[in-house]
């Protein structure tokens, strides 16, 4: 008997009404009825919004052929220089993540940095499926620096200082202000073509909220999305925390 694969059906199954999947009785200590009812009916709306996410990942992934890349870029890495279509290696789908870590910054982005921390350690995982590229302005020297300062072990870092790459793909000016940005590039018969860019930012954010896109990118964001306060109004990550480690 073989383990089953995800995505391996060839039809969509009807389903049942989210109303119908959340119709739980009471779970926890001490809980009232008021609570449940209030619970059941946000479960539904949780229910919905899994059920969007998939719709929108599988319209993501039916996507036409991109853009092919206008040139090999050429970065500098921690082994030397190193090609965008090298940065495949054996795969053929590679995710970018533009740093806000340029020259004229003495200290990176914390809001990246929290980003990054925890996709450091979900890198092993992610680099069976896909292969997954760091890349800022400065030179490697001092990416690299901070990388090893934080406790970084598996994230990949490129400095894009010599190219055009992140004025390409991450729409900085020609003055280098950072912009941070997520990018997926593919990889067939040696042709590699632009796949998808995250593009929800200032100018697609709702009012009071902070740009930011569905789903959201930070893991940090998702579980405090889950607490009493939320996110907040007037906090965000820092880069270092008298008294706890980075």
């Amino acid at each position: 008997m073989t383990e089953a694969t995800p995505f391996a059906s060839t039809s969509t199954p009807a389903l049942k009404p989210a109303r119908q999947l959340a119709d739980l009785p009471p779970r926890f200590p001490g809980e009232s009825a008021e609570y449940r009812r209030a619970r059941n009916e946000l479960l539904a709306e949780e229910i919905e919004l899994r059920r969007h996410l998939e719709r929108v990942a599988e319209q993501r992934r039916a996507l036409p052929p991109g853009g092919i890349v206008p040139e090999d870029y050429r970065f500098e890495g921690e082994a030397g220089t190193v090609t965008l279509s090298e940065m495949f290696g054996t795969h053929d789908t590679l995710v970018t993540y533009n740093w806000m870590f340029g020259p004229q910054r003495a200290r990176p982005c914390p809001m990246c940095t929290s980003l990054l921390s925890a996709y450091d350690g979900e890198m092993p995982d992610i680099l069976q499926r896909v292969a997954f590229a760091v890349i800022g302005r400065s030179p490697i020297e001092k990416l690299v620096g901070f990388a090893k300062e934080r406790g970084w072990r598996h994230l990949r870092l490129y400095s894009s200082g010599g190219n055009t790459f992140n004025r390409d793909y991450a729409a900085e000016d020609p003055a280098g202000d950072d912009v941070p940005a997520l990018n997926v590039f593919t990889r067939s018969g040696g042709t590699v073509r632009h796949f998808y860019g995250a593009e929800m930012g200032a100018s697609t954010a709702d009012p009071g909220q902070d740009p930011r896109g569905a789903p959201d990118l930070m893991p940090l964001w998702t579980v405090l999305d889950m607490t009493p306060g939320g996110r907040g109004s007037d906090w965000y990550p820092k880069l270092e925390y008298p008294g706890t480690p980075r």
